[in-house]
């Protein structure tokens, strides 16, 4: 939750900061974005195996969220686009370390029952602190004349606060793993492993990864529509809140729904949120097609967290974080780049428009193609 809010008080303001004060283009945000996200989500594959190799999580955990939280400093004092990139990717790399390890350290925490819950949970404080940040970024905006530097500098309290509670209040239970059994991190044969569900899961979330790019174009789309640049991260206020509400329930909900089902609707309702920006024009439907974003991803993130958590096997499961996360990276960075030349060529409505049809194919996917069905893997 202090990471979230620490990064949300940056990259509620960074796009802007990056088009108005450094004075480059809607299409190098989207290159930004993207080279940052896959710097982000190549590194989990990594981490998560790394953590299956040496028996621990908590180690790669606490490397990935000290990096994230030194490089931020980089922020305040950045007066070149090369400058934003690097702590953009670094911070990104460090995300990336945390993040496969930091699920499957949840997953050998959660009973299997109540994993969807237990992702759920997370997601909502996580999401919570997307929704403090930003309204603290527009607070200091407001009362500082628009000083993007003084709200870079002091949303690096909240992240170095979170190192406190992480080396403080995280214990590890070690998980059960054979010294004897060491081997290299990833191997052909622990690929081959993983059961065909798992791969479907993959395929899906990468697609919608495709039509989910960087939410810094929710930012710029407040901005395109005259949003005064102190007010635009309220774009994200609203995303990340009812993202937030609806983490928990629809977790909760995921141990017991049909899980393509909930999938199902939760595309659906992302195809909404990018017909809705497309033709916004207006503040207040700008703020339901943020909305709707929300709700998609408070539907299906926990979902997908939980079914990954179950179909891996407990051994692999770090890599298979690992790998997921990778998939929805490169999705993310072509997603990115492509949207923001999108945006150059026609305006934000043929960059939604375009997200609009690929979340379409993920639902005719999802309707077509049926979940394999999910066996114990739990050796």
């Amino acid at each position: 939750m202090l990471t979230a809010m620490s990064s949300a008080m940056i990259y509620s303001l960074l796009p802007v900061f990056m088009v108005r004060v450094l004075g480059i283009s809607i299409a190098s945000v989207g290159v930004i974005e993207g080279t940052a996200e896959a710097a982000n989500s190549l590194i989990k594959i990594v981490s998560g195996a790394a953590s299956d190799w040496i028996g621990r999580r908590k180690p790669l955990v606490v490397f990935g969220y000290t990096l994230s939280a030194v490089i931020k400093t980089i922020f305040p004092v950045a007066g070149t686009v090369s400058a934003v990139l690097a702590a953009r990717v670094i911070d990104r790399l460090g995300k990336g370390i945390r993040d496969a390890p930091r699920d499957a350290f949840l997953a050998d925490l959660t009973a299997k029952e109540i994993r969807g819950e237990g992702f759920g949970l997370r997601l909502a404080l996580a999401i919570s602190g997307f929704v403090v940040g930003p309204l603290i970024a527009i607070g200091l905006m407001k009362l500082s004349g628009d000083d993007f530097q003084l709200v870079f500098w002091i949303a690096l309290i909240p992240a170095y606060l979170s190192l406190v509670v992480l080396f403080v209040a995280v214990k590890e239970l070690p998980f059960n793993y054979d010294e004897s059994q060491r081997r290299r991190p990833i191997r052909r044969g622990d690929i081959i492993a993983l059961p065909a569900v798992f791969w479907w899961v993959v395929a899906i979330a990468s697609l919608l990864s495709l039509a989910r790019f960087s939410q810094a174009f929710l930012v710029l789309k407040a901005h395109d529509i005259g949003v005064d640049a102190a007010f635009v991260p309220m774009v994200l206020v609203v995303m990340y809140l009812v993202f937030s509400v609806a983490a928990y329930p629809f977790g909760v909900l995921a141990d017991h729904l049909d899980r393509r089902l909930q999938l199902g609707i939760g595309t659906v309702i992302l195809v909404g949120a990018d017909v809705v920006l497309a033709n916004a024009s207006t503040v207040w439907l700008t703020m339901l097609g943020a909305a709707l974003w929300g709700l998609q991803l408070g539907v299906t993130q926990g979902l997908l967290g939980a079914t990954i958590a179950d179909v891996a096997p407990d051994r692999l499961r770090g890599t298979a974080f690992g790998i997921y996360d990778v998939a929805i990276g490169v999705g993310t960075f072509i997603a990115s780049a492509g949207a923001g030349a999108l945006w150059m060529a026609g305006g934000p409505s043929i960059a939604f428009s375009f997200s609009a049809c690929v979340a379409t194919a993920a639902a005719l996917m999802l309707l077509l193609q049926p979940l394999p069905r999910t066996t114990n893997t739990a050796s």
